[in-house]
């Protein structure tokens, strides 16, 4: 139908119709939504009765060829049948089995419905030539969908919904709280969601008491608190989070790399405003990194003006120190990570003797 990719309202809308395409890809980060509506399509596609015959599952390195006999066979006593493909292993085909598959899915029968749907596999979306060529053909034959993460606004509405549906009750506000503690994948939010409607029982409210009783915080979130404390002398609080960090499993390695890069944006913002400019600016010169995180960029500005230029460069050191000794030093990883936090410590110290 030569469209270009559909949007979420519109899937929605085929699904609740049952009015489908014979061709969906669906992908994007937001992997609890790409299972969730694969599971929708799937279920309408394949229909209540005969499902053995009516479903076929394979998984992404299968053979072009196999998905091909499957999605040519006819449905059995049903108007339509459905292949489902999952993690469609596309970076790792020839171009003899890339072109079987394009062939394939310009000339799928109006008796099946293909769903091909990304669970796990991340693309890389400015880099894979094969991926875009490939989501380009989908959208001609069929409908192509990418599932974004859900932002602000949205997100909250989101999860108020699901929580009433839990038969719970969630505000604006709470949901926020939930966000900025868990991040933004739905997959996190929706196990939290459960822990908590399950802990204030049926038709219960969640306030800000349970969700600081009961949600770990995400790594992120903890790590800023950390950097915070470590730039105000917080001494017994900054050992107090490295704990809920080891609590929580974290690997070392993460620790120590979203510290780096909390004092990264330190080190940058304070350099912007230090030449005579604002942190703000850095966005552009850096989109990589704070595209749409312009607010860690404002933070940094506001935290970082306890510390001069020569400090953070002295901490960055430290880090880079702390880097190498993990990945090389037989010492305990929890030792080297509380031996950096004392030598962060100092170094702010002595940046408020001064």
């Amino acid at each position: 139908n030569g469209m270009p990719e559909i949007t979420e309202a519109d899937l929605r809308k085929q699904i609740e119709k049952a009015e489908l395409d014979t061709l969906y890809v669906l992908h994007g980060e937001e992997k609890y939504l790409v299972r969730s509506y694969a599971n929708k399509l799937i279920g309408k596609a394949a229909g209540k009765s005969f499902t053995d015959f009516n479903l076929q599952r394979f998984d992404g390195d299968a053979p072009a060829d196999a998905i091909a006999a499957a999605v040519e066979a006819l449905p059995f006593m049903a108007e339509r049948k459905c292949v489902a493909v999952s993690d469609l292993n596309l970076e790792a085909r020839s171009a003899q089995e890339i072109s079987k598959l394009n062939e394939l899915i310009a000339g799928i029968p109006e008796t099946t419905v293909l769903v091909i749907y990304l669970p796990s596999v991340e693309i890389d979306y400015r880099k894979s030539a094969k991926w875009k060529a490939f989501l380009k053909a989908a959208a001609k034959y069929g409908s192509s969908v990418q599932l974004k993460l859900r932002e602000g606004a949205e997100l909250e509405k989101l999860l108020c919904s699901m929580a009433s549906k839990r038969g719970c009750e969630l505000s604006r506000q709470d949901a926020a709280r939930l966000v900025s503690m868990c991040g933004k994948g739905l997959e996190q939010l929706s196990h939290e969601l459960d822990k908590l409607c399950a802990y204030v029982g049926g038709s219960g409210a969640i306030t800000k008491k349970e969700i600081d009783l009961l949600t770990p915080r995400s790594l992120e979130t903890t790590v800023f608190s950390l950097a915070r404390a470590l730039l105000s002398g917080g001494y017994d609080l900054a050992y107090q989070l490295l704990d809920q960090l080891f609590f929580q499993n974290e690997e070392p390695i993460m620790i120590l790399a979203a510290l780096s890069s909390s004092y990264l944006d330190l080190y940058r913002a304070r350099a912007a405003v230090q030449s005579g400019g604002s942190s703000s600016g850095l966005a552009a010169v850096f989109p990589a990194d704070y595209k749409g995180k312009e607010f860690r960029l404002r933070n940094a500005e506001r935290d970082g003006k306890k510390l001069s230029l020569e400090t953070l460069r002295e901490s960055l050191d430290i880090l880079l120190d702390t880097d190498l000794a993990l990945k090389s030093s037989r010492t305990s990883d929890r030792i080297l990570l509380e031996k950096m936090i004392a030598r962060l410590l100092l170094a702010a110290e002595r940046e408020r003797i001064r």
